[in-house]
């Protein structure tokens, strides 16, 4: 049997410099990379046969191991302008190796037009290849221009298991190389899908019969990171789209900012649909933002970011999902937002009538988000801004539910009196929204210095008053102080207990004040406030940087 091996030759000219500001700039490639093709005869197994591969026009593509148990592909395998077209199954190798990738990893064409992926026979997930990745499987990127693309049509089934999570990282992590808090080592991952987004036109209103993209109107939507060769687009009508599995996952050390001036974020999801199962994520030290859902209807079950520098979740264009059970913890001197969310993604305040209608029409965002738990640095000098609460915007209409807020595990800087905000609603629809109790918070707890951005609506005088008014607590800090929520250090703030103080407090032994927590009948309180609990710590034992045997530093707060 003759089975081509392909490799890229690695160069040290593949490295790029960084930009003045500190950032990394990933150039969109144009170059074909040379390759070694080595051609075997011997039917007697080789040690590359543990490595992934795939069969296309005849020709088997291989990876090559390296001696050391890990399996190298270079841009003859797969890459930019060398798009993987079939499906591939990429295992898990023996003793801990890693597939190493020395160029991107694309999955799938992309198509500029509606009539384009007609044409291709591309409509919905499942059409186009399918990425496999075993339980307990290592990808690893070589440098900072390489990153993943899941392109409309593909699938990604990445299924891991709680003793066996599947990591997507860089080589220079593998090799032990990087800090625990180190960014921008490669690019991220861009999943698409034919989802709505708000960028797109459609006729009728969104969820009911006869919803449809406008006839004759296209919805490509430029994709993170698109630009030459890294080209892709998003977007649809069909919400209940699949881009397969994520279950199980670490992303970690991403966010290299792309050609075309886009900072990638731990995963970009565009598009995506709520046929798309996600369960157990985490992203680990992410330069922009750790998840960010440009519209599409996706839900996640047990979401981590840790040590994320800008907005650790963030929501635009029209999100409809579900986010149940999210534990944010933000590294000691940097993150900026716990949450920012926009509703509309092309949003002017001038188009009041435009705005309207987008919302009339459920068009705009509209997330629910279950049972989070948002642990904050106030600082002040963050890479993307100060250390913050929940940010709505832009006409947005979330449901927060039973979850717990805090900057108090640090002393907040008090030059400024709302920067370290705890909860922040801007602009007169979203503002509106409040005030109509579709943007609604139940059962939050707030335990922060600098409780709201301080701006009035309707009735309120700012933001606090609000949430007050739908039956959630603030948490008196005096401004400059920190105060550890936990029962074996604080009498009066009780909310959270463990070694790694992120486990929540049963609701009815809470404290608040000095007493227990107001309780809400409609709807009432859950057992428990927040992400997790001792008695159901979903986090262990994949999770990485939380329990000390899984861990490269310990949680700054401990």
């Amino acid at each position: 049997m003759n089975r081509t091996k392909l490799f890229a030759i690695m160069t040290a000219g593949a490295m790029l410099a960084a930009c003045d500001s500190g950032d990394i700039n990933i150039a969109p490639s144009t170059v074909t990379e040379n390759s070694n093709n080595v051609s075997n005869t011997n039917t007697g197994g080789s040690a590359d046969d543990i490595c992934a591969s795939f069969v296309k026009n005849g020709t088997t593509f291989q990876g090559a191991a390296d001696g050391n148990g890990n399996c190298t592909y270079g841009s003859a395998f797969v890459g930019p302008q060398n798009n993987l077209t079939v499906d591939l199954l990429i295992p898990a190798l023996p003793n801990g190796g890693a597939h190493i990738f020395t160029s991107s990893l694309f999955v799938g064409e992309t198509y500029r037009t509606q009539a384009d992926l007609a044409a291709a026979g591309i409509t919905e997930g499942g059409d186009g290849p399918t990425l496999t990745i075993e339980p307990g499987a290592t990808l690893a990127f070589q440098t900072n221009k390489d990153f993943i693309i899941i392109n409309r049509g593909s699938k990604i089934l990445a299924d891991g298991r709680a003793d066996a999570p599947i990591t997507f990282t860089s080589v220079s992590d593998i090799n032990g190389t990087v800090g625990a808090e180190a960014v921008q080592e490669w690019g991220g991952m861009v999943i698409n899908g034919f989802g709505v987004s708000n960028k797109c036109s459609y006729d009728g209103t969104r969820g009911q019969a006869g919803f449809q993209l406008t006839a004759g109107s296209e919805c490509s939507i430029e994709a993170e990171g698109s630009a030459g060769d890294d080209e892709s687009q998003y977007g649809g009508d069909n919400d209940n789209d699949s881009s397969g599995i994520m279950r199980y996952v670490i992303v970690k050390h991403t966010g290299a900012e792309v050609g075309n001036g886009d900072e990638l974020n731990g995963i970009s999801f565009g598009g995506v649909g709520r046929g798309t199962v996600v369960e157990n994520l985490q992203v680990y030290s992410t330069y922009d933002d750790g998840i960010e859902m440009f519209g599409g209807a996706v839900d996640f079950t047990n979401f981590v970011a840790l040590y994320v520098r800008d907005d650790s979740i963030d929501i635009d264009e029209g999100y409809i999902g579900t986010i149940s059970n999210a534990l944010v913890i933000q590294s000691q001197n940097d993150g900026n937002q716990c949450v920012e969310s926009d509703g509309i993604g092309s949003y002017n305040a001038a188009n009041v009538a435009l705005n309207a209608d987008f919302i009339a029409r459920g068009l705009n965002s509209a997330p629910t988000i279950n049972n989070l738990t948002c642990i904050i640095s106030p600082n002040l000098g963050g890479t993307h801004g100060e250390g913050a609460g929940l940010r709505f915007r832009e006409g947005i209409a979330p449901v927060l539910n039973d979850s717990l807020i805090l900057t108090s595990y640090a002393a907040n800087d008090t030059s400024d009196g709302d920067d370290n905000f705890c909860l922040r609603i801007d602009n007169t629809e979203t503002q509106d929204l409040a005030v109509a109790g579709v943007l609604q918070l139940n059962n939050v707890i707030f335990a922060c210095q600098e409780n709201s951005k301080l701006q009035a609506f309707g009735t309120f005088a700012n933001e606090q008053e609000f949430a007050e008014s739908q039956g959630n607590q603030f948490a008196t800090i005096a401004d400059g102080t920190a105060v550890d929520a936990t029962a074996t250090n604080d009498a009066d703030l009780q909310i959270l207990e463990g070694a790694a103080k992120i486990y929540s407090l049963p609701w009815a032994t809470s404290f608040v004040d000095g007493a227990a927590p107001t309780a809400t009948t409609d709807p009432a309180p859950a057992t428990y406030l927040g992400a997790v609990t001792a008695a159901n710590d979903w986090t262990a034992p994949w999770a990485f940087g939380i329990s000390p045997d899984n861990s490269s530093q310990p949680l700054w707060f401990e």
